[in-house]
């Protein structure tokens, strides 16, 4: 009689399966992590030196160019330095609470609170920094900060005052290359609607973006509307309306003051510090629609005339097209004529 072949039980089987995965585990515990990330390997920490420089000027920027009520300024600057992990703000995200307050309002104790939780919970946030207001749209304002390796992003905003919800700022910029930090970095700003307000242009009043929308760079043709402010259909590209410049220092005990308050010291820079040639930006005339025709002028049984007119909307600016004729004439002949 031939022998039963013995059926190996579950017991058996599951202890087969965890010595298999154990075999394994080593193997799959040396693959390497993918990342993209770059390492800061320095040393020692970093002090550098912020300075903010408005270009925000009536030749660059002629369409609806704030001049009164409030004339064309930037806000308080608000910044953080962080690690890799952390995001004050980012383009085509939705804009947090405090980040919409700061756009809207240019109020920052929400954003504050959303920093510090930061800190609390992922332990990306290193430190908070901040600079005055600049008076007028080519002000500058200035600022002073530490970053170390494993906190070597800078990110900041500003925002345009007027504006619904405009801003410029940073998202992330690294200082550190391996292990060394970088000596200067100049970054060219442009602005940024926050996704909050449905405003068009500098002065409209307070119009909430429902459902909200995410923050996208404003361009010369988006948002694609005559009434848009930053519309400049002849343009491929809007030019920059500020500039920051990120210099490394060597710290010393020295305590530097900032202003509370706007002053005229940072409302123009001086020395060398702007070698940017001045940007006209033309600006085409912009008329109404024709109005109807009016009533047809003349003698019973002879011909008349009657006109149309209508109106500028935008007058050029910086060699932009001229307006065209603004009030028009055909000839007619009256009806009702007794």
């Amino acid at each position: 009689m031939e022998a039963s072949r013995k059926t190996p039980s579950f017991s058996d089987a599951l202890r087969h399966l965890l010595v298999l995965m154990l075999t394994l585990l080593p193997a799959a515990g040396s693959m390497p992590v993918p990342t993209d990330v770059p390492v800061c390997t320095a040393s020692e920490t970093a002090h550098y030196s912020l300075t903010f420089t408005g270009k925000w000027t009536q030749a660059a920027f002629p369409k609806q160019y704030p001049v009164y009520r409030p004339p064309a300024q930037w806000s308080n600057l608000i910044g953080v330095t962080h690690s890799s992990n952390y995001h004050m703000w980012q383009s085509n995200e939705f804009a947090s609470n405090g980040v919409r307050e700061f756009a809207e309002k240019g109020e920052a104790w929400t954003i504050m609170k959303e920093v510090e939780t930061a800190g609390e919970q992922i332990q990306g946030v290193y430190g908070i920094l901040s600079a005055p207001a600049a008076v007028g749209g080519s002000g500058q304002m200035d600022a002073e900060f530490e970053v170390f390796a494993r906190h070597s992003y800078l990110s900041f905003m500003v925002r345009l005052v007027p504006s619904p919800d405009w801003f410029v700022g940073v998202d992330g910029v690294d200082l550190c290359d391996g292990d060394r930090w970088k000596d200067k970095v100049t970054l060219e700003l442009f602005p940024y609607d926050a996704g909050t307000d449905s405003g068009f242009t500098f002065s409209s009043p307070n119009f909430e973006t429902i459902p909200q929308d995410r923050i996208t760079p404003i361009t010369s043709s988006f948002p694609s509307h005559p009434a848009n402010s930053f519309f400049y259909p002849r343009l491929k590209h809007l030019p920059s309306i500020a500039k920051v410049t990120l210099t490394k220092i060597k710290k010393t005990n020295q305590i530097i003051s900032l202003p509370l308050e706007p002053t005229q010291s940072n409302l123009l820079p001086t020395g060398n510090e702007i070698k940017d040639k001045l940007i006209n930006t033309p600006l085409d005339c912009e008329v109404s629609p024709w109005s109807p025709w009016g009533l047809c002028k003349g003698k019973c049984g002879d011909s008349g005339v009657q006109h149309r007119t209508r109106y500028v909307i935008m007058h050029p600016a910086n060699n932009g097209a001229a307006c065209p004729l603004l009030d028009e004439e055909r000839k007619c002949f009256p009806d009702n004529c007794l």
